[in-house]
């Protein structure tokens, strides 16, 4: 992956400024709406020109992160919506789920009951467990939109009342995933690999789906082990269940890891298992200070970034442009590319201030 730093603008407050910049050069060059776009902002944005800067006060927003507060990957995405939300001025609340579908599913029908302006879900329970709940949510004028995981078919339904997607495409970025793990380990048919994932879980298993796919294609053989709820909400959790595993197949070649917390806690479940660092291929997702580390120390070979403050942040912005100016769902795809030994104290400095 190749990126470019430009002096001043690494840090969180830098990128927020940069974003919203973006946006008050959009508003300076918007014509005045010749027709109130839907949303609650709709007559406020037709009585005159767009307004820089705050545009997007007045809105009430409520924001779903996934996990925990201070866990490594969500703790991003809520950086990224907490900057939306300075830069452009809603008011957001949020919801913590422990990456649990059911959770997720009950808690889009409480935030329902406080009739926001727009609701950001993480898409893990799928389009058949959400529809009832975004549905009753769209026949109110709430918007919805999705981010992490893509619910192709309520965004088909509802993507001119702003419904849209920002994350990386799941199975695409499996795929990707196990391809260039293949390469770069030099991985070879008939190699044993250990996939840890959530295929069970509708939408968000496309993604562990990915990398299945990918290896036996190459002709790998894959051992698959679901990760548990206690280990989708501790990752620590899953240090016995690792442990043995690796016992059952010393002769494993590589291992992938579909989960950013999971990922983040690769050396200490080889650590547990007596395996030395490069003693087997290792890949997974998403970057944080432990990750960086893991890769420093040769513990984890390889990780695709996904962008996930770009998750937070363009969610956020997806309702306020929705609310205010009646703009239609956008498909952004953040899978930004890998990380590895070879560019991991270019992002560092980023992933230690929880924007990569």
């Amino acid at each position: 992956m190749q990126m470019r730093i430009t002096s001043g603008r690494s840090g969180l407050s830098g990128l927020t400024a940069l974003l919203a910049a973006a946006l008050v050069v959009f508003a300076a060059c918007s014509p005045n709406p010749s027709q109130s776009p839907a949303g609650s902002g709709a007559a406020a944005a037709a009585s005159g020109a767009p307004v820089a800067g705050q545009f997007c006060s007045g809105t009430k927003i409520v924001f779903f992160p996934g996990g925990t507060p201070g866990g490594g990957f969500e703790t991003v995405v809520y950086n990224g919506a907490k900057a939306a939300e300075t830069a452009f001025g809603p008011t957001v609340t949020y919801q913590w789920s422990d990456w649990d579908p059911a959770k997720m599913v009950s808690q889009l029908g409480e935030a329902i009951a406080t009739n926001p302006d727009g609701i950001a879900i993480m898409g893990h329970p799928g389009d058949d467990a959400y529809k009832a709940a975004v549905d009753e949510a769209e026949g109110k004028g709430i918007i919805v939109t999705s981010t992490n995981t893509q619910l192709p078919q309520l965004q088909a339904q509802y993507a001119t009342s702003g419904f849209g997607y920002v994350g990386a495409v799941l199975h695409d970025a499996g795929m990707a995933l196990a391809n260039e793990a293949i390469r770069r380990g030099g991985l070879q048919s008939g190699d044993k690999a250990f996939v840890w994932g959530l295929v069970a879980q509708p939408g968000r298993g496309e993604r562990t789906q990915g990398i299945i796919d990918g290896l036996e294609a190459a002709g790998l053989t894959v051992v698959y082990l679901e990760i548990d709820d206690a280990t989708n909400a501790d990752p620590s959790a899953g240090v016995p269940a690792f442990t043995g595993m690796a016992t059952a197949n010393p002769d494993l070649k590589a291992a992938f890891f579909d989960h950013g917390n999971v990922t983040s806690t690769i050396p200490a479940y080889m650590e547990a298992a007596g395996l030395d660092p490069g003693s087997i291929y290792t890949a997974g997702f998403d970057l944080s200070p432990a990750t960086v580390q893991g890769v420093k120390d040769g513990y984890i070979n390889l990780v695709i970034d996904q962008q996930q403050f770009l998750q937070g942040f363009l969610s956020v912005m997806q309702i306020c442009m929705t609310d205010k100016f009646g703009f239609s769902g956008l498909m952004i795809n953040t899978g930004g590319g890998f990380a590895d030994k070879d560019n991991i104290d270019v992002l560092a400095p980023l992933v230690e201030q929880q924007v990569r």
